[in-house]
């Protein structure tokens, strides 16, 4: 089942528009929101090795499409079927540069295409049901495969995992530096007093030495 739609530029990662939806089937809706607004932050970088991919996310897929320089992302559960997935992506990338193709490198403010939801929700509403004719003759599609379409992680793809690693790993060696400089503090610290008072300490001795024997020979 489609849970969530989202079209953004990918020059800038500016959303376009979205497919608007209440949230109550789903739990933590605006966290994958979140998430999808980095993926598409990531692409404005240039970070993105293919014009298609699906991303895995808790128990969900990211399926976009990368083309005209827009991105046309949906979430998914994983059990839906990954060929409706990217036809129903095609779908909303023919109709979206149908209608707004000339607008898009001038669009200035976010989801300057809100209107666009209205062909989104009737769209999803036919891909809902996958075992519908309609549906089983597009899963049947021969000419339409999506086996070479690449599958990554969410963590993998936008470094948060490398970037946990590294913040994980300063943290251990600032620890660690911690724990070697107070060692050499306290070193220090017992040298500065050895180096204070030793003579002091010398100087009482031999006077206590010297009160000691004078009582002996006398």
């Amino acid at each position: 089942m489609v849970k969530l739609t989202m079209i953004a530029r990918v020059t800038d990662g500016l959303p376009l528009a979205e497919g608007l939806d209440d949230g109550r089937d789903q739990k933590d809706a605006d966290f994958y929101k979140q998430q999808a607004k980095l993926l598409f932050k990531n692409l404005s970088k240039g970070h993105h090795e293919a014009s298609r991919m699906s991303i895995e996310t808790g128990p969900y897929y990211f399926h976009y499409i990368i083309e005209g320089r827009v991105c046309y992302l949906t979430m998914c559960d994983r059990s839906y079927p990954k060929k409706l997935a990217f036809q129903y992506l095609e779908d909303l990338k023919n109709e979206f540069e149908r209608v707004n193709g000339n607008q898009i490198e001038t669009a200035a403010r976010p989801y300057a295409f809100i209107k666009f939801d209205t062909f989104i929700q009737k769209t999803k509403k036919l891909y809902l049901d996958t075992r519908t004719q309609r549906n089983l003759a597009k899963l049947n599609d021969e000419l339409y495969e999506v086996h070479q379409i690449m599958t990554r992680n969410v963590q993998e793809v936008l470094g948060v995992g490398e970037k946990l690693d590294q913040v994980s790993e300063m943290s251990s060696r600032l620890t660690s530096d911690t724990r070697i400089y107070a060692h050499k503090a306290k070193d220090l610290n017992r040298q500065a007093l050895i180096r204070k008072y030793a003579p002091v300490a010398i100087v009482i001795g031999v006077v206590l030495m010297l009160f000691w024997l004078k009582n002996k020979i006398w």
